[in-house]
């Protein structure tokens, strides 16, 4: 190991990979301090490090001259990698991911909740490692990022992108090719928009003035019966730019069932609040989980990988054990999937939802599947889930819930502990919280199963299942 150091930064050469951080980081020492390593690199992988970032516990640094690669380093897949702010471990081999994720939930639950646990059940990989999503959304810029062969040449072509903002950046987008994310014709789809909007001379959006610009956002979604989902964010278009974009997706891609559009020109990218204009087709996809149906419309939530999806709540109908004979409450429930996915081994599902959209989509749903032994409810949920509240729909035998990544609001359960359900299964898509949660539910429960479940292959993401039995 050896040190070179100039005035702008200190590089130290022949550093060792111990282990994997957060963040899809790595974590290497030097003279007994920590180092969070970014970059293309692996456990046991050997590589200069440069120090970017110089702090009082701890460094900072960025991965540079692999000299050595350890046996979980494989190659990537996808030309945006490095640039691109998704998929971040394609240069980890699968088994690997599965490790740390499930050592990242063991490491949380130790840490954070210190509740006796029992042996983890084995984490439940993704079939598909790519190809796994069922909603992308891509940015129209008129200022691509620009590649490092690219900087300092005088003719850069279009400065025109379509694609995925550059980390750290909101106003630049990296142009993209080709994404291993979302199935044919995602890909296809994209690109001919891009081009066509080039050869028409539709103009991308403006992204740091937000005044200027008829093309703004694209969003595509699928399900796993074959259904394609279109929508086009326009700002500052005129109708010919909107019918001449739309009419020619609509003739182009005709597998599309339902074609959408919306005149957003506002200061940021959320639409729940505007007018959707169903172009062509259904306003509306379907995707089917068993024996049931859900309609996703341009503002419904659905979980992005769909076959994972329909595991992750198998295995939660599982751990609730349902007789027939109990009152659920699914807490969190958006648009009621895992509520009406158990409605029929239950006698009542109640769920509760912020979201007042999401629990429109919930009723649609419950009607679509004649469902009538579940209600769902919106507002915030530590006003909903009072005694009052309960007192009127029943006292919950079993709780289902699926909290955001900041988990359970305190007064949520401090009050499950005063109505003390005999089971819960938590799910949380944040280890970290869900353990502090867990901490407080240690008072009336025992943890009774731990399952991780892999939702975003090539990602350090991680989902989990945590049953709890009351005392």
């Amino acid at each position: 190991m050896s040190r070179r150091k100039d005035k702008t930064q200190q590089i130290i050469e022949g550093i060792t990979i111990l282990a994997y951080a957060a963040e899809a980081k790595c974590i290497a020492k030097v003279n007994d301090e920590i180092i969070f390593v970014q970059g293309q690199v692996a456990p046991g992988d050997v590589c200069d490090l440069k120090i970017i970032r110089n702090k009082k516990k701890f460094k900072q640094a960025q991965a540079i001259n692999i000299q050595a690669l350890s046996k979980d380093h494989v190659p990537v897949v996808c030309e945006h990698y490095g640039v691109c702010g998704g998929c971040k471990w394609q240069h980890v081999s699968y088994e690997a991911q599965l490790g740390f994720k499930n050592q990242q939930v063991k490491d949380n639950l130790e840490r954070i909740a210190k509740v006796q646990l029992p042996a983890f059940e084995t984490i439940s990989g993704s079939s598909e490692h790519y190809f796994y999503r069922n909603k992308l959304e891509f940015t129209f810029s008129q200022a691509r990022w620009l590649t490092e062969d690219e900087i300092g040449k005088e003719d850069l072509g279009s400065l025109n992108a379509l694609g995925f903002h550059v980390p750290g950046r909101f106003d630049k987008i990296l142009e993209v090719n080709n994404c291993h994310l979302q199935p044919e014709p995602s890909n296809t789809l994209r690109n001919a928009v891009r081009n066509f909007a080039e050869k028409e001379s539709i103009s991308f959006y403006e992204l740091k003035n937000q005044k200027e610009g008829a093309l703004r956002n694209l969003i595509i979604r699928n399900s796993s019966i074959g259904e394609w989902m279109v929508v086009v964010q326009f700002a500052f278009a005129t109708e010919e730019e909107i019918g001449k974009m739309m009419e020619f997706i609509k003739k182009s891609f005709p597998s599309i069932t339902s074609l959408n559009y919306v005149v957003n020109q506002k200061g940021n990218d959320t639409f729940h609040d505007l007018e959707v204009i169903n172009y062509h087709g259904k306003p509306f996809i379907v995707e089917k989980m068993e024996n049931l149906s859900f309609q996703i419309g341009p503002k419904s939530f659905f979980q992005t990988n769909s076959k994972q999806a329909l595991h992750l709540y198998q295995l939660v109908r599982k751990y609730a054990d349902l007789k027939g004979d109990e009152v659920v409450y699914d807490l969190y429930s958006g648009t009621g999937t895992i509520g009406l996915f158990l409605s029929n081994q239950a006698k009542k599902v109640v769920g509760l939802e912020y979201v007042e959209m999401a629990v429109e989509d919930a009723k649609v749903n419950a009607q679509i599947n004649q469902v009538e032994n579940a209600t769902f409810f919106a507002g915030d949920m530590k006003k909903l889930l009072t005694d009052e509240f309960i007192s009127v729909h029943g006292k919950p035998d079993v709780i289902i819930t699926d909290p955001p990544r900041a988990g359970m609001d305190e007064d949520v359960t401090l009050q499950i502990l005063k109505v003390l359900p005999k089971t819960i299964v938590y799910v949380s898509c944040n280890p970290a919280t869900q353990a502090r949660d867990l901490a407080i539910l240690d008072a009336a429960y025992h943890v009774e199963v731990v399952h991780p479940v892999d939702m975003f292959p090539q990602t350090h993401h991680v989902e989990n299942i945590v049953k709890l039995k009351l005392r």
